[in-house]
């Protein structure tokens, strides 16, 4: 599997680990402290071959992933779940544990970030009815939800903007819910 784009990990390990698994550039940007000079050389990227942003599922990898979209509008975003992350000593959580069938995964079901007011979004109130949003189990289901919509774990004020960002039409909201609540059931 060959990327086109090229793909912003957090550092050393998760290029080892993407380059083990695809055959892909990427940019480390070795911390949560992202310099100026790497979001210059993010920004070029993105406007040369285009950006696949690929932190961590954890804060750190969380305040990357900001930090990049409020500076380089535009990238597309892959999310691994974070079970398969987890270091096999339980002892860390990142891309470089991850195995390479996860890897290919999560970049092949990356997702564009868009910038468009006008799209009709979920609105709170509809992460509420859903039950993502305060009760029991919410935390779960929005974990289950960020799964299926390949948007990754978050707490609820993030999968708010999350279905914004990535523009999750009202039918696949709700189908995604439905799978959800389906699989509670069971």
């Amino acid at each position: 599997m060959k990327i086109k784009e090229i793909i912003v990990v957090e550092g050393k390990s998760d290029t080892i680990a993407i380059k083990r698994a695809i055959d892909a550039d990427t940019i480390e940007t070795n911390g949560s402290e992202i310099s100026e000079t790497t979001l210059e050389r993010i920004k070029l990227a993105q406007e040369r071959r285009g950006v696949i942003v690929f932190t961590d599922p954890d804060f750190p990898g969380e305040r990357i992933r900001k930090i990049i979209r409020e500076r380089v509008p535009g990238c597309k975003h892959a999310f691994l779940p974070k079970q398969e992350a987890i270091a096999l000593n339980n002892k860390g959580v990142g891309i470089e544990h991850a195995s390479d069938d996860s890897i290919r995964n999560a970049l092949r079901e990356a997702r564009q970030d868009f910038v468009n007011e006008e799209f009709e979004t979920i609105s709170w109130q509809d992460l509420i009815d859903g039950g993502l949003i305060g009760g029991n189990h919410a935390r779960e289901r929005r974990e289950k939800l960020g799964t299926y919509l390949k948007l990754g774990y978050s707490n609820g004020k993030q999968l708010h903007k999350r279905l914004k960002m990535f523009q999750i039409s009202r039918e696949e909201f709700r189908d995604a819910l439905q799978h959800v609540l389906k699989e509670e059931e069971s």
